[in-house]
């Protein structure tokens, strides 16, 4: 267990002639955690103004993030790092060059772009018409011929013979696709017959020339145009690739320029002062010290001020920093996904480090499942480069080592038993011929007799008891905690009242029990109840009314922790059903022989545990969490906490000279 990082509150204050000196300092510096400053009526001072380089800055900052979106630039494995002082030096000349190339690349791609979407347009207008041979410029222009073209569902001709035999139709049965060719005289009747029909005109375009003609030259220009594009695309690959590292590094500078250029804007400052406030890891404070003052030649004055440590505004303010281990370091990510502990609280990520990943493998508690996701986290701890990424898979592995062990504990492997146990009368055979269940009769549950490899389907009121009885002990270590969270923010009275007087109760509780079934009398049982009856007083005079009505759940709470045998056994059930459907003689069998019905099997067996696989990470992590947020950090956890941010930034694309 460990509390965050201890905190100084500092003060920074100066002649205004030192801001830009010591805005740098305070950012090389990457350790103080401004404070931000609010005007007030009775304040002589007032927010700040950007530095003059700001609106330079920003302008050049969205030009920059304009070509890196133009030109997809990511970071890869070839990114390499730019020394600050030529960035700064080429930042204007490249930024004019790299316009003016893209430019003209993204003219010219938009003029082609265009007329690729011309052609589609044209292409679209022709189709229609190339079922039939005939010259574009033979559908427009007449003095005494009507022409129709389009679709209709069902071109009833005799209809059309009602009215009038001289004609001309073309047809194209596929589409529903007509051209009709009538006297000039008919063409009232003949439209409203054709409307009556179902018509849907498509105009003929006004060209000439055989539409096969004019489409295959369509379809010519446009393969030529698609070259040019491909061949402006690679250009501003080309591009990316020359200027690619530069403008990841020209982004983190201006972007840094720019946090620099905002500071003011959250410091108070006078006519000609300024007063920065916040938060200093208190083990830095000499560094953080001696930093800003080489950098501004001792112009600034830097102080520490008192916080009052029983205000709970006060504490409110105070940023937070995790102070763990390596090891414990990844839970900080589950911790966080709950919520950062206040500054006076314990640190829960320690505990977390143990607790998560044990109840996570005891829930899942495969061989098999554990190491093809062991498997795929070292593989995305590879290949992947982010850090909260990588935080979530560190806790992954913890998890499925532990399901590593609890199923070298429960004999499992992918549903399949690994040693064979006799149940019922009915042997049922292990995964590892020879390997045989030993059985420990201690009469608890003569029909549960305790195994080993423990066989958790045949073990089902044992385990029900286990982890109830791991549920009461994991409860009790949150009440410990409490404890100590209680009795250094409140002191020990406090501590005893809120959070001993549940262990208090509890024992009093189980020595009733325990005098009872040992047989010890009314009086085992009175002094049971009498402890417990002094807890639930403690309790009522620490929480008021609210603790013992709160008294039932924490049975509820106890009982809870036997979904750890619940979901276990679903997953379980899940593997042995795809098991059984790929081997049990349902699709096929070893004694079958080699048959298109194996292939079925296996990709029964693959698929069917593919699916668990996924539900082994889900369902198992789901329910540890459950129970580490609302039965464990219920007992004691707070949160609340305000994340530590210093005014900094860890350089990744620039090179410290």
């Amino acid at each position: 267990m460990s509390y965050p990082k201890r905190m100084t509150k500092v003060l920074v204050a100066g002649h205004k002639r030192h801001l830009e000196a010591t805005v740098d300092a305070l950012y090389e510096a990457d350790l103080l955690h401004v404070e931000d400053f609010v005007e007030g009526d009775d304040s002589d001072f007032e927010i700040g103004m950007p530095i003059e380089y700001g609106e330079e800055v920003s302008r050049k900052l969205v030009k920059i993030r304009s070509i890196a979106n133009v030109l997809n630039v990511k970071p890869t494995d070839d990114t390499v790092q730019l020394p600050e002082s030529d960035v700064s030096k080429e930042l204007d000349m490249t930024l004019e060059k790299m316009d003016k190339e893209i430019d003209l690349n993204a003219e010219e791609l938009s003029r082609l772009d265009a007329r690729v979407k011309d052609i589609e347009s044209a292409e679209k207008e022709i189709a229609p018409f190339l079922a039939f041979d005939v010259d574009l410029k033979y559908y427009n222009g007449y003095d005494n011929l009507a022409v129709f073209s389009g679709t209709i569902p069902s071109f009833n001709e005799s209809r059309l013979l009602e009215i009038t035999d001289a004609y001309q139709l073309f047809t194209d049965s596929s589409s529903k696709f007509f051209v009709l060719f009538v006297e000039k005289k008919f063409e009232k009747e003949v439209q409203a017959l054709l409307i009556d029909m179902g018509f849907r005109e498509t105009k003929a375009p006004d060209k000439s020339g055989y539409p096969a003609d004019i489409y295959a030259g369509l379809e010519a220009e446009k393969s030529e145009i698609q070259a040019q594009i491909e061949s402006l695309t690679a250009e501003r690959a080309a591009l990316n690739e020359k200027y690619g590292n530069f403008i990841l590094a020209s982004d983190e500078y201006l972007s840094i320029l720019s946090e620099k250029a905002e500071l003011p804007l959250r410091i108070a400052t006078s006519e000609h002062t300024f007063v920065i406030e916040g938060w200093v890891p208190t083990n830095n404070f000499d560094e953080f010290t001696a930093a800003v003052s080489n950098k501004t030649d001792d112009g600034v004055y830097i102080t520490t001020l008192e916080v009052d440590m029983h205000d709970d505004k006060e504490i409110a303010k105070i940023p937070v920093a995790y102070d763990n281990s390596k090891i414990a370091s990844p839970m900080e990510a589950v911790v966080d996904l709950y919520s950062r502990p206040k500054y006076n609280e314990i640190d829960p990520s320690s505990i977390l480090a143990i607790s998560f990943p044990l109840i996570y493998g005891m829930i899942l508690g495969d061989i098999g499942y554990a190491l093809v996701l062991l498997t795929l986290a070292f593989l995305v701890i590879k290949f992947m480069k982010s850090d909260g990424v990588k935080k979530l898979m560190y806790v992954l592995i913890y998890c499925q080592i532990s399901a590593l062990f609890f199923g070298i504990i429960y004999g499992e492997f992918m549903g399949f038993p690994l040693a064979g146990l006799m149940s019922h009368g009915e042997y049922i055979p292990g995964l590892i011929p020879g390997l045989e269940t030993i059985v420990f009769d201690f009469g608890l549950f003569p029909d549960e007799p305790f195994t080993f490899p423990i066989h958790r389907t045949h073990m089902i009121m044992t385990f029900l008891i286990a982890t109830a009885a791991f549920g009461f002990l994991h409860l009790n270590v949150g009440y410990i905690v409490g404890f100590f969270d209680v009795k250094g923010q409140h002191g020990v009275k406090h501590a005893v009242l809120e959070k001993l007087s549940w262990i208090v109760i509890e024992i009093g509780v189980i020595a009733a029990i325990v005098a009872w079934y040992l047989g010890l009398g009314t009086v085992g049982i009175a002094v049971g109840a009498i402890i417990a009856v002094i807890g639930v007083a403690l309790l009522t005079k620490g929480e008021g009314i609210k603790g013992p009505i709160e008294l039932p759940g924490l049975l509820g709470n106890i009982l809870s922790y036997t979904r750890i045998i619940a979901v276990g056994l679903s997953s379980i059930y899940i593997a042995s059903t795809v098991n059984d459907i790929a081997f049990g003689g349902l699709i096929w069998t070893p004694a079958d022989g080699f048959s298109v019905l194996m292939f079925v099997s296996i990709l029964v067996f693959v698929l069917g545990h593919t699916l668990n696989t996924v539900l082994s990470i889900i369902a198992p992590g789901l329910h540890a969490l459950r129970l580490q947020y609302v039965e464990f950090f219920g007992k004691f956890y707070a949160s609340g906490g305000k994340a530590y941010k210093p005014f900094g930034h860890l350089k990744k694309y620039i090179l410290e000279e």
